[in-house]
């Protein structure tokens, strides 16, 4: 992920532009897959559940959203949350089960630990993680045996260091907190194209150095295709990864925009690669769909979004056919 917004009205905003040591009995990550696999219609083709971020269908309201997901087949739901309007959020929440949906992660309100770009108030960090403690409290049930994701935001005055020594301490925090309520936290690497705009990191190594510095069960990584493709050793890399907690899945073409992410299959990432180290790591849970398009000229965003999710199921069932022969013992 890396856009967002603060608006709390109940119809989406136009998708803006970017110049404008406790232990617990179960690992829960793996309780994490667990859940989500009892609870999900697998796809019929093969073992594995597509997802779909809302931030892939950024101009939709959270109703169609849900709606839309479930009659095109869709398993999971990402929620960002601000689709939701604060005055009948655990109404709204309420019918993702109702339509046979599954809430595969969160993108709370505020998720960067230090502001950035897209997400610049509150400037405090102090203040940045309270809100985010907020999100968790008001998700409630819902975010029970769910990720929220986070990103670490621009470093101040380029001191990645910094970010990195505030950030085992604030995020330790912040997972005793969420677990608490019984939900996890997911660190996501971001691209290099967006770092000192959305992140002070950019490979799944840095990422992993953080969750190790964390030292909490219930933190771990989202791994977006889209940001880490292009990291040295990256097959190796998620193959040795044991704290996956949140998967997805765009493609890549030079982009034009900060937001200019392709349907999987229409881009140079080797998506059936990515799939089988993914695999191979032990995670089970879903693949959802994020794509980010705006302010280029073939905006997927001012497109047929019935399409979009259509091609992107197509792309990704592709995908997962061609991940088999590079899976570890098939090579």
């Amino acid at each position: 992920a890396s856009a967002s917004t603060h608006a709390t009205t109940r119809r989406p905003p136009v998708p803006p532009g970017w110049a404008r040591e406790r232990r617990f009995d179960m690992l829960p990550a793996v309780a994490h897959q667990q859940r989500l696999t009892a609870n999900i219609v697998r796809n019929s083709m093969a073992s594995y559940a597509l997802g779909m971020s809302e931030f892939t269908t950024w101009p939709w309201t959270f109703e169609r959203d849900v709606e839309q997901y479930a009659a095109l087949g869709i398993e999971c739901i990402e929620v960002c949350e601000f689709k939701l309007d604060p005055t009948r959020m655990q109404d709204q929440l309420a019918t993702i089960g109702g339509a046979g949906l599954t809430i595969s992660s969160i993108q709370p309100l505020v998720r960067t630990l230090y502001p950035s770009i897209s997400q610049p108030e509150p400037h405090n960090v102090g203040e940045r993680m309270e809100r985010f403690k907020e999100s968790i409290r008001l998700f409630g049930s819902h975010g029970e045996g769910v990720a929220f994701v986070t990103n670490t935001g621009i470093p101040p005055g380029g001191n990645i260091q910094e970010v990195v020594d505030v950030a085992a301490s604030r995020y330790r925090e912040l997972a005793d907190f969420a677990a608490d309520h019984g939900a996890l936290i997911a660190l996501e690497p971001l691209n290099p194209s967006i770092m000192n705009i959305e992140s002070a990191i950019w490979t799944l190594e840095q990422a992993m150095r953080i969750v190790a510095a964390v030292r909490r069960d219930n933190f771990g990584i989202c791994l977006d295709f889209w940001n880490i493709w292009q990291n040295p050793g990256i097959e190796d890399a998620i193959r040795a990864c044991g704290q996956i907690l949140v998967v997805q899945v765009s493609d890549w073409r030079t982009p034009r925009s900060t937001q200019d992410r392709a349907i999987p299959g229409d881009g140079e990432i080797p998506m059936g690669r990515l799939i089988a180290a993914t695999r191979d790591s032990g995670f089970t849970g879903p693949y959802s769909i994020e794509i980010f398009s705006g302010n280029v000229p073939d905006a997927l965003w001012e497109a047929d979004l019935v399409e979009v999710i259509e091609a992107s199921r197509r792309g990704f069932d592709a995908a997962w056919e061609a991940s088999s022969p590079f899976l570890a013992g098939r090579r």
